[in-house]
């Protein structure tokens, strides 16, 4: 090791404290004959410990100190002190009359009579104090009670007191500002071998720590010795204002379907049965709608829709709507698709557009979708999630652009080439499948469905051509993504993990 060119590393308070780590170990000592301020050496000490110059130990210690009252009792005695020495002067005395001698606080008095029978140093008979063997020894000898010896060792670590002695601070603690403890920590700093061997050689302090403007000026900086930029010590690090990290996963994926040319997509979060499932063919009789999956609302129960429209996907579930199927041959409940429901998935904007009047053909839609189902929630699930919803609506589409895409978002989003496409069943799609995905840490999960819309979800809204639909699950996306095992940490309030938490 260069040695020379790790003196020319050191900053100027770094300077100035090694030499006298040798003599001074102790951190007051080094403060006393440095003149540096607290704050000075421990960022020397820092610095020097980073570049395995030192070593700095730090122990915490309980210590305690006399507080205003036990300053004020040191010099002039402790109160039960006080109430012995007179009872000791006047003899035999009623209560009243020893309080009055005394000249005690009502308080004082009261908390001096039980510590003296505490420590048999007195005993009331019919209303009279007396003193008793032990407590005219300690009068006419002068000898410290046990709360008054303790308070003069003061200051002692909390650690270090016995048994009887801990009773006793414990005591003195409940009275009045008597004694009081401070946390304290201390440094024990030793040198490192490395340490030892820098600090036998001379160290320079002509160095130039900065370079001003009339040096430049001059060409002083020709003649000085610049301290050299020292790029392997550690440095605090800054967390600076950002993003929260799904946040910002949330809006780059925006930003990217957006310069795709796909349109977003918008609408409630209290949804429709209506729209939420049977204007996408799902029977009412579906599992789907058991009410321990999707979250009904209390208030409102239900909500108005389009009569007509209501009417025409009726009659795809009861006959097939002239589209060749025979539906799924039951009694529609006009009523029960009225129902408030949350929005379980994305879809249901999905069936909103292809009923809207903006929908262009050939057209491409997407939207975030905040949705909600019964989960019971662990690593890989919760009861509100995000889906990323999409539509492609054009002459000539078939499942190999489907798979394409499915291909793409999840290179895209998620950052990963090991997917596979299985089959899947969706009651709105005709051919349905799903999107699986390999994760670091927890192997393979489910991204979420797609397929191609059957035609008796298209031709109620008017629409014939193909549409090829995905609802993916965006917070799976993102796991992948932000290199995350567990889905809640998505939405972690834990500053610790959001500081260190990977940004995209």
């Amino acid at each position: 090791m260069n040695f020379n060119n790790l003196l020319a590393t050191l900053h100027p308070l770094e300077r100035t404290v090694l030499p006298v780590l040798k003599q001074n170990i102790d951190f007051e000592s080094i403060l006393e004959t440095t003149n540096l301020s607290e704050t000075e050496v421990l960022r020397a000490l820092q610095w020097l410990e980073n570049k395995g110059l030192v070593k700095v130990k730090q122990d915490i210690k309980e210590i305690i100190e006399p507080d205003v009252n036990g300053k004020q009792y040191l010099k002039e005695g402790l109160p039960e002190k006080k109430l012995l020495k007179i009872i000791a002067k006047y003899g035999e005395s009623n209560l009243d009359e020893a309080k009055k001698n005394s000249s005690l606080s009502p308080e004082e008095f009261g908390v001096s009579l039980g510590i003296l029978k505490k420590i048999n140093a007195i005993i009331i008979l019919q209303g009279k104090l007396r003193l008793t063997e032990s407590g005219k020894e300690l009068a006419n000898k002068g000898l410290d009670l046990p709360q008054e010896a303790l308070l003069k060792k003061l200051p002692l670590d909390v650690s270090q007191l016995n048994k009887e002695e801990n009773q006793i601070f414990e005591d003195l603690r409940k009275r009045k500002q008597i004694v009081k403890t401070e946390i304290k920590r201390l440094r024990r700093i030793t040198l490192t071998e490395l340490g030892e061997k820098l600090s036998s050689y001379k160290i320079n302090t002509g160095f130039i720590d900065a370079l001003a403007p009339r040096m430049l000026e001059k060409g002083e900086w020709k003649d000085k010795q610049f301290r050299r930029y020292d790029l392997q010590s550690k440095v605090p690090r800054i967390f600076a204002g950002r993003k929260q990290h799904y946040r910002k996963f949330l809006d780059e994926v925006r930003v990217k379907f957006l310069a795709l040319g796909f349109k977003e997509m918008f609408g409630p979060i209290v949804e429709t049965e209506f729209w939420n499932m049977d204007a996408l063919f799902m029977p009412q009789f579906h599992s789907a709608r058991d009410i321990h999956d999707a979250y009904y609302v209390k208030d409102p129960k239900y909500k108005k829709l389009d009569e007509e429209l209501v009417k025409k996907v009726k009659e795809a579930h009861e006959s097939g709507f002239k589209t060749g199927s025979k539906g799924w041959q039951y009694k529609f409940d006009v009523q029960r698709t009225h129902r408030t429901v949350l929005r379980s998935q994305g879809t249901a904007l999905s069936s909103r557009t292809l009923a809207s009047k903006e929908l262009k053909i050939p057209g491409k839609y997407f939207a975030i979708a905040r949705c909600f189902r019964y989960d019971v929630i662990d690593a890989t699930h919760l009861p509100d999630f995000n889906q990323i919803e999409g539509i492609v609506a054009e002459e000539g589409l078939n499942f190999k652009h489907l798979k394409g895409l499915l291909k793409l978002f999840a290179e895209e989003f998620g950052e990963t080439e090991t997917i596979r496409v299985v089959p899947g069943y969706f009651p709105f799609t005709e051919p349905s499948a799903e999107l699986h995905a390999k994760h670091p840490e927890l192997g393979w999960i489910e991204l979420g469905g797609s397929g191609i819309f059957r035609p008796e979800v298209t031709k109620p809204f008017g629409v014939n051509v193909p549409v090829i639909a995905w609802g993916l699950g965006l917070d799976r996306l993102a796991m992948l993504k932000l290199k995350i095992n567990d889905i809640r940490q998505l939405f972690s309030h834990d500053l610790a993990f959001l500081k260190s938490a990977r940004i995209i």
